[in-house]
C-alpha cells in the first residue's frame, strides 16, 4: 500500500468504551450492532459474549483503496472453533479471521493457521493479542500478529491469502465481535481502531497517531521514497534490502551487510511552538539522518561511489519531499564526507542530514 499519507488516519477509533458510542466522538466513526446483543465496560474493556458490530459504507469512498482493522483483545473464555472474529468486504471481495482455540485462522479463497497464540488470560500477567487485518485494492488478505512484520529470523510473520468473492459487492464493511450464540465465548477488548483509507502494515499506519507522523511519515517514507527512485545506482545497485531503517547501526551490522547499502535514522523531533490556539495544528521540526556505505577494491573508488550515491539521495529526497511549502518543507541539509584514518580500510561512510519542518493538524486522534 505504502505509507499513509497526511490526509490518511483511523476513521474509528475504541479503546474500551461502546462501540456505538465511543467517547471520542470528533472525526471518529461510530460502530452498529448487526448481530446480537450485548457487552459491557469492566475495568477499562469491552466485554463481549455474543455480538458483532459492524460499520457499513457505500463503495464510492473505499473502492480503490482498501481497508485495515486493528484488534487488542484477549479470551476470558475461549470461543468455540470458527467464531468470527474480524472482517473486512469491500469491492465484493472479503475475508475473515476465525477463532481456532488458542490459534486463529485467516480465510479467504483458501485457509491459513497461525501458530499457537495463547490468547486466554490463564497466566499470571497476560499480554492481549494484537491482531491487523487488510484488505488490498487487489484484493489479497493480510494477517499480522502483534505487529509483527518479520521475525528474528527474516521470516515473514503475517498471514496472506486471496480474498474471497462476497455475496454483494455494493456492500463495504468491517466487522469485529464473537457473535455465534451459545459457545461465542467471552472477549475482553482493549482497543479496536479501523481506517477505511486503505490497506496499511504496521510500517505504513502505526496505532500511534505520534509514531506515524514521526517515524513513518518521515523516516520510513524516505527509506520509501530511495526504494522507489529510478537514479542510477539507487535503482541499480541495490535492491529494497539495501535501503532500509538503521535501527541497528552497530559494527557487527555494518560488517554483515553487503556493500553499497543506505541507513536511515530518525534522530530529532521538536516543536518550538504550536501553530494554533489549543494546539489544534503543530509545527514540528525533524532530523533524518541518511548513512551511505560503500566499498570498493581501493578507498577512492568506495568515495566517488558513495559521494555519487549521496548525490542521488539528495536529488531524490529533495524532490520529492522537500519542497511542500505549506505542509513539508526542508529547512537545512548538510552532507559529512567520510575521509580515511587507516590504511587497511576500504569501507567509506558519507552522512547526510536533513531538516524538515512539517504542519501538522493534532484533531485526529
Amino acid at each position: 500500500m505504502g505509507v499513509a499519507k497526511r490526509t490518511d488516519y483511523w476513521t474509528s477509533r475504541l479503546n474500551g468504551d461502546d462501540p456505538t458510542s465511543p467517547t471520542v466522538t470528533r472525526n471518529n466513526q461510530a460502530w452498529s450492532v448487526e448481530f446480537g446483543s450485548g457487552g459491557s465496560s469492566v475495568d477499562g474493556y469491552w466485554v463481549t459474549s455474543n455480538v458483532q458490530y459492524e460499520i457499513l459504507n457505500t463503495p464510492e469512498a473505499e473502492a480503490a483503496t482498501g481497508m485495515t482493522i486493528v484488534a487488542c483483545f484477549s479470551y476470558n473464555t475461549v470461543p468455540n472453533d470458527d467464531t468470527m472474529l474480524l472482517y473486512l468486504s469491500t469491492g465484493g471481495y472479503e475475508v475473515r479471521v476465525l477463532s481456532a482455540g488458542q490459534k486463529v485462522k485467516l480465510v479467504g479463497t483458501t485457509t491459513v493457521t497461525s501458530d499457537d497464540l495463547d490468547i486466554s488470560m490463564a497466566e499470571e500477567n497476560p499480554v492481549p493479542l494484537v491482531l491487523r487485518l487488510t484488505l488490498d485494492e487487489n484484493n489479497v488478505g493480510r494477517l499480522y500478529m502483534r505487529e509483527i512484520i518479520e521475525d528474528d529470523d527474516a521470516n515473514t510473520h503475517y498471514l496472506e491469502v486471496n480474498a474471497n468473492v462476497s455475496s454483494s459487492a455494493s456492500q463495504h464493511n468491517l466487522r469485529f465481535g464473537n457473535y455465534a450464540g451459545a459457545g461465542s465465548g467471552e472477549i475482553k477488548w482493549a482497543s479496536v481502531y479501523a481506517t477505511t483509507d486503505g490497506a496499511f502494515g504496521p510500517d505504513e499506519l502505526a496505532t500511534s497517531d505520534f509514531a506515524t507522523d514521526t517515524l513513518i511519515r518521515m523516516a520510513l517514507s524516505v527509506v520509501e521514497t530511495l526504494r522507489n527512485s529510478n537514479r542510477l545506482y539507487l535503482k541499480t545497485h541495490m535492491d529494497d534490502s539495501a535501503i532500509r531503517y538503521g535501527y541497528d547501526l552497530t559494527g557487527e551490522m555494518l560488517s554483515r551487510q553487503p556493500a553499497p547499502f543506505i541507513n536511515v535514522v530518525l534522530r530529532d523531533v521538536k516543536s518550538p511552538q504550536f501553530s494554533a490556539l489549543g494546539g489544534g495544528s503543530v509545527d514540528q521540526t525533524y532530523e533524518v539522518l541518511v548513512y551511505i556505505i560503500t566499498r570498493g577494491t581501493n578507498y577512492e573508488n568506495a568515495f566517488r561511489m558513495g559521494l555519487n550515491i549521496a548525490g542521488e539521495v539528495f536529488d531524490e529526497v529533495y524532490t520529492t519531499t522537500g519542497l511542500k511549502g505549506t505542509t513539508d518543507s526542508l529547512m537545512e541539509y548538510s552532507l559529512e564526507l567520510d575521509h580515511r584514518t587507516n590504511q587497511e580500510d576500504l569501507t567509506c561512510v558519507h552522512l547526510l542530514t536533513f531538516t524538515y519542518d512539517r504542519r501538522i493538524n493534532m484533531r485526529k486522534r
